[in-house]
């Protein structure tokens, strides 16, 4: 598909190249969040005067070189931790980096025809964030890492996501990038007057933008309440992958949980959290271990919310879900089962299809999606709970804002990761689900990273990977609802609808 020369030479391969990777070390850990704002120019001037097959393939260049150092953390979850043979785990990351290139590389075909246009910076912008929209939902979506998530330590610059999720950040910088492009690669078709209209326009964006972020954070800082409050404490176990679901540990595993959450007495929480599947057994089955789990909640005086497997059996069989519990003393008040699982690694789509296709991580369980996203309760306490890769999915976070979360909590076990930079991109996009609902979250993981995030996305407690800890923080629950999380993304439908619009007429008129 991109092995051709076709016109290209290998300068405009490096340059395609070097666009991929300017755009990877944007996001954390190296978090070089400035070089979003520049990553597209090495494209667009391999781009010039390219025939559109051509302008496709460097597009496709680049998406995969980007993709490929972005996501290289798939051959540890596969091989090291999922057992796969490692060629194979290399041929799997390899296909996924050439779909998601498939974006890209429409992003360059598309540029092929705009960027001679006057509107390119938004009609460019519209088509970048329609192709991350597509992305989020298209074969169950994988949004990981949208180019707006590379500014998540931004705080003044995010607060739109309030009003335009991720989305609005990821229009911003394209149109950022294509203004600086034009600018410094001037061409004689191009007049002072319009130069300076499309860097006016920008400029003026970037402002906006930023005097509602700090017009916001204020806002944000003015409605934390002092009486309406919650004592949290984050667990993070540290619980080897390889070890977690050894039957002979699991007496001490539960150990481990409560003397970590012992620590915290002092600290009086009202709500302790464990992570996904904390508890590898099944809860439900009321051993001696599922009691014991009780009487921590009853001598902390505390509510626990933990991750723990659980099942439901039928006429057809039995079913395994993903299962959160919220309990107090001796009642289980509520659970939510996990309703957006992993493809290929907790469930096998279009299995009646594809019946020779296996799990690619045997290990990880083959669960049942939940029913329907919504909080569970308890004593006063209204959670939206997010577990594992819910949390890269703003629309799960928003469903529970809208009815009545007052406070997020992500569930997660990254150990499948490593000491990879996946745990580092995991946290930087659940913090865009404070800014877009104006909730706060606490996050436990298993290995890492563990933290608590305010409404604005300040992450104000944040554990290490790898290591036992307790984090302990007093959270405000008193904050309005945002149009994002009554309204959802109608900024990227409509940016999409508009564009795909904008995009026909003018291939209309290159035809005529």
């Amino acid at each position: 598909m991109f092995l051709s020369m076709g016109t290209m030479t290998f300068k405009d391969v490096g340059l395609a190249i070097l666009c991929g990777l300017l755009l990877t070390a944007s996001f954390a850990p190296l978090n070089m969040d400035w070089m979003a704002w520049v990553f597209l120019i090495p494209l667009f001037v391999s781009l010039k005067n390219k025939s559109p097959r051509d302008s496709f393939k460097l597009g496709g260049i680049a998406g995969l070189s980007h993709y490929i150092t972005l996501i290289y953390w798939i051959i540890v979850v596969l091989s090291y931790y999922g057992g796969l043979n490692p060629v194979f785990a290399l041929g799997a990351l390899l296909l996924l980096s050439l779909y998601l290139a498939l974006y890209i590389a429409c992003f360059g075909l598309i540029w092929n025809t705009l960027q001679k246009d006057r509107l390119a910076p938004v009609l460019a912008a519209g088509s970048w964030v329609g192709l991350e929209y597509t992305r989020t939902h298209v074969m169950t979506g994988f949004p990981w890492c949208l180019l707006g998530y590379s500014q998540y330590l931004q705080l003044p610059l995010i607060q739109i996501s309030d009003i335009a999720g991720v989305y609005g950040i990821s229009f911003l910088i394209v149109m950022v990038n294509v203004a600086i492009f034009k600018l410094v690669f001037f061409s004689r078709s191009d007049t002072i007057r319009a130069k300076a209209t499309e860097i006016g326009v920008v400029i003026l964006l970037i402002g906006v933008t930023l005097l509602y972020g700090y017009n916001s954070l204020g806002r944000k800082a003015d409605t934390a309440s002092d009486v309406n409050v919650l004592r949290i404490a984050v667990v993070q176990g540290n619980i080897d992958q390889s070890l977690k679901w050894n039957p002979e540990l699991q007496e001490e595993t539960l150990i481990l949980y409560r003397n970590l959450s012992e620590r915290s007495a002092g600290f009086k929480p009202k709500l302790i959290i464990w992570p996904e599947t904390a508890l590898p057994f099944f809860f439900q089955n009321n051993t001696a271990l599922s009691r014991e789990v009780f009487r921590v909640a009853e001598k902390m005086n505390s509510n626990i919310l933990f991750g723990s497997p659980a099942y439901t059996e039928d006429g057809k069989g039995v079913h395994y879900y993903n299962r959160a519990y919220l309990i107090s003393g001796k009642t289980i008040y509520d659970y939510y089962d996990k309703v957006h699982l992993v493809p290929f690694g907790e469930y096998v789509p279009f299995k009646r299809f594809l019946p020779f296709v296996n799990r690619l991580v045997p290990a990880a369980g083959d669960f049942t999606s939940g029913g329907n996203v919504e909080p569970i309760s308890a004593a006063g306490l209204r959670i939206g709970p997010i577990i594992c890769f819910e949390a890269i999915f703003p629309d799960i976070s928003r469903k529970n804002a809208k009815q009545g979360a007052r406070l997020l909590v992500n569930l997660t076990n990254d150990a499948w990761f490593g000491r990879t930079s996946a745990p580092y991109q995991h946290l930087s996009m659940a913090v865009f689900r404070c800014v877009e609902t104006a909730l706060p979250m606490a996050r436990a993981a298993n290995t890492g990273i563990s933290a608590i995030i305010l409404p604005t996305g300040k992450i104000i407690a944040r554990g290490g990977l790898f290591v036992r800890e307790v984090l302990c923080e007093e959270l405000s629950l008193d904050h309005a609802k945002t149009f994002y999380s009554q309204f959802g993304d109608i900024f990227a439908i409509l940016l999409t609808l508009l564009t795909l619009l904008g995009l026909v007429w003018k291939f209309t008129q290159k035809r005529r």
